[in-house]
């Protein structure tokens, strides 16, 4: 619970770290290793390798199939001229051959159908394997990656890249191996009828696969920046709906359409040169595919006259022509849709082949019943290498101790909380609980410890018991009840059409405040030992404040808690308050006390009563 409502309340830190909207992703990627992007397409095939081995049997049958028909019409061809000659004409054999020919069509048929049903359901079992495999890569990386991209481009990762992968393996790597089955069939096939003409088409077929390779290697960079360009316009457009109030009220309307019109641009350049040089293939085909026909019917119509071949040969080399360059159209479009793929799984394995967060399943240390002693010893940390923020940062802090963190803005104290919690590893010194130091213990078992309420609030489209009792299986719904009671949200709840079993959704009409009492509850539900708020009040108004607060009262009884806060009025009853200025603890002690000091605290203090009595 914890760990997911921090993933969602440090989006604005992260893009803060980022620059900004703007500051994201200024320059496309370029193309990468696209041998290793296939390869890795294929080791996902290869756990289907029943269905696609089927699939090439079928596609090696069925291409056999159609490969036998031209040489049968050839012969039914010469029946006729023979006939023709004779003056009569042997139909019991034209039929017979007939018949022949289209059973072989019709199973061949057959077998394209179930070549195809089992190659799309290998590929969408591979594709599900992939999203599961990218799910699970987001678990395993360190949050701070996440800081660096938006959500928009992991989400266009996730979605346009493996879809683009899951279409081609549908449709071109269908047509591809046909078209390597038929080259070679035709091939094969034609050389035993004449060899001559077999020369003829093969030359045509080879000047289309090399202008095919030089496309190819012209248009395939501009894919693969298409991919890139794609993921920022929908990142932008991720941050510019979520921040849309933010736009409106500071007239960035025109800011924001100038970077999209800018992104847009990118977008249309390499999607348009892309296509524009993948179109061509499939002209530059049939324009290669229509010259073998005549080169076909001119050279065996001189043979025919000098009388080195039949007038049905002519017509099976047709055929044939029609058959080899038939799939060179085809491969043409299939290499398009391959090429976007291909450019999407650069992107995917790229992000798969990624650093992770050290692997923990070795780890056998355990928190469990603990006191909820903590302490922090010689803690130093940067968020870049070269630049600590939390610079020699020790405290401890005994059980049940209700622990104030303040101070000014990038002082350190939600970084603070972030190292207690193991959402980034420290760079030296030590986090302890109960004794224990927190890196030898899974993160999972350090976040089982916690409840956490940030400042964002985090609901998800689900009844308000499920957004409530969240990620707990074995919750009452009387324990829900009486966790809304004490923050004061049950007669709200008892108002809405099916009560705790309203759906909350975009469309849910919770006022900020509401939506921040429902975490709250969730924290009470879930009544972990050890208790963090981050300025889990500034989104409600006085009175629902002090009802927060008495809630809070309840809640931290017997529980070490953290709080964040910039409201001093709200932490007073603090048994100590950590005074942070520039990574380090300045000043520690009770509100009297440090107010007797009249140092660093005294001062924040001050100001805020100057500033609450000028208002």
């Amino acid at each position: 619970m914890a760990k997911n409502n921090y993933q969602l309340g440090q989006a604005k830190m992260g893009a803060e770290r980022r620059g900004g909207p703007g500051g994201r992703m200024a320059v496309a990627e370029k193309p990468k290793d696209m041998k290793g992007a296939i390869k890795n397409i294929l080791r996902y095939l290869n756990r289907f390798i029943p269905q696609v081995a089927t699939a090439l049997v079928c596609s090696v049958t069925s291409v056999m199939l159609m490969l036998f028909g031209p040489d049968q019409l050839s012969r039914i061809t010469n029946l006729i001229e023979e006939g023709l000659l004779d003056g009569q004409v042997d139909m019991a054999a034209v039929k017979r051959i007939a018949i022949r020919v289209l059973a072989f069509y019709a199973f061949s048929a057959l077998l394209t159908w179930i070549q195809s049903y089992t190659l799309a359901s290998a590929s969408r079992y591979a594709m599900r394997d992939m999203r599961n495999d990218i799910c699970r890569k987001i678990n395993r990386m360190p949050l701070s990656r996440f800081d660096s991209s938006s959500f928009g481009d992991l989400l266009s990762r996730v979605t346009n890249d493996v879809d683009s992968i899951g279409m081609s393996l549908n449709n071109g790597l269908v047509e591809l191996v046909n078209a390597f089955v038929t080259f070679a069939g035709c091939s094969v096939m034609m050389l035993m009828t004449n060899a001559k003409l077999t020369f003829i088409v093969l030359i045509c077929g080879l000047s289309g696969m090399f202008i095919m390779k030089v496309i190819i290697n012209k248009s395939q960079p501009f894919f693969s920046r298409r991919s890139t360009y794609l993921g920022e316009i929908n990142g932008h457009i991720e941050e510019m709906y979520a921040g849309h109030i933010v736009v409106k009220a500071y007239n960035g309307d025109e800011e924001s359409k100038a970077e999209f019109e800018r992104i847009n641009q990118l977008l249309f350049t390499n999607n348009w040169k892309s296509q524009f040089l993948s179109g061509i293939m499939f002209p530059m085909m049939e324009f290669l595919g229509n010259l073998g026909y005549v080169a076909v019917c001119v050279a065996g119509a001189m043979m025919v006259r000098s009388g080195e071949i039949r007038f049905g040969t002519i017509i099976a080399f047709v055929l044939y022509t029609r058959q080899f360059t038939m799939p060179l159209g085809q491969v043409a479009q299939a290499v398009t849709s391959l090429q976007t793929s291909l450019a999407g799984a650069e992107r995917i394995f790229g992000f798969l082949s990624e650093e992770e967060m050290e692997d923990e399943s070795g780890k056998e240390d355990l928190l469990q019943d603990i006191k909820g002693e903590v302490e922090f010893k010689h803690v130093r940390f940067g968020y870049d290498p070269g630049r600590d923020i939390i610079h020699d940062f020790s405290a401890k802090v005994t059980p049940g101790m209700k622990v104030a963190i303040v101070g000014p803005t990038g002082a350190g104290k939600t970084t603070l909380v972030n190292l207690l919690m193991r959402f980034y590893e420290i760079n030296d010194g030590q986090i302890l609980i109960d004794g224990v130091d927190t890196r030898k213990v899974t993160r999972a078992n350090v976040h089982d410890q916690f409840c956490m309420v940030l400042q964002d609030t985090w609901l998800f489209e689900g009844t308000v018991t499920e957004n409530i009792a969240y990620c707990l299986k074995d919750v009452t719904q009387e324990e829900v009840i009486n966790a809304c009671k004490a923050v004061g949200l049950h007669n709200y709840i008892s108002t809405l059409p099916k009560g705790y079993d309203t759906m909350l959704s975009d469309e849910s009409n919770l006022s900020a405040g509401q939506k921040q009492l429902m975490t709250i509850a969730r924290a009470m539900v879930h009544n972990c030992p050890l208790l963090i708020l981050d300025e889990a009040t500034s989104s409600v108004d006085t009175r629902t404040e002090q009802i927060v607060q008495d809630a809070m009262e309840r809640l931290t009884a017997g529980k070490t808690s953290f709080t964040i806060a910039h409201r001093l009025s709200t932490i007073r009853g603090a048994d100590i308050i950590l005074v942070m200025k520039d990574g380090d603890i300045v000043e520690t002690g009770t509100h009297n006390e440090l107010l007797a000091k009249g140092g660093f605290y005294s001062d924040l203090w001050t100001s805020q009563f100057v500033n609450a009595e000028a208002i």
